[in-house]
């Protein structure tokens, strides 16, 4: 397992209490697993996504990712509506391994409400929240 400073986690995203990691991406969000998420999973091996046009509300989940250790469930960091998935998953889940900020994204989001992207953490406060786990 990584030691918290060998960790990656890129400026300028925002994260949620359940790791996950939403970049502003013109009127839309990207959204993934981070990179601590993604070594507590261990390999993945299948992601199940929400269909396009599929709705969420903040805190709700949106699919799973199934690891040879376990399946863990996806939260939703802001409301809105499934605007694309990466479909690169469907035959390459191990993207999110290897690529957990750029290849291995799961979902594009049009958020609702701006509030919930500038409320999550930014770089520090996560890390910061990553000490006290």
């Amino acid at each position: 397992m990584k030691e918290i400073s060998e960790l990656v986690v890129p400026e300028g995203l925002r994260y949620s209490n359940d790791h996950e990691w939403v970049r502003a991406e013109e009127d839309n969000v990207r959204i993934g697993i981070t990179d601590y998420a993604q070594e507590q999973l261990g390999e993945i091996v299948f992601a199940e996504l929400p269909e396009v046009g599929d709705t969420f509300s903040k805190g709700d989940e949106f699919g799973s990712l199934e690891s040879v250790k376990a399946v863990a469930e996806v939260f939703m960091p802001v409301t809105g509506k499934i605007t694309a998935i990466n479909e690169d998953l469907e035959d390459n889940p191990d993207l999110v391994n290897k690529e957990p900020y750029e290849g291995g994204w799961l979902i594009e989001v049009r958020i609702k409400d701006t509030d919930e992207f500038n409320a999550l953490m930014d770089k520090d406060e996560y890390l910061e929240m990553l000490k006290g786990l």
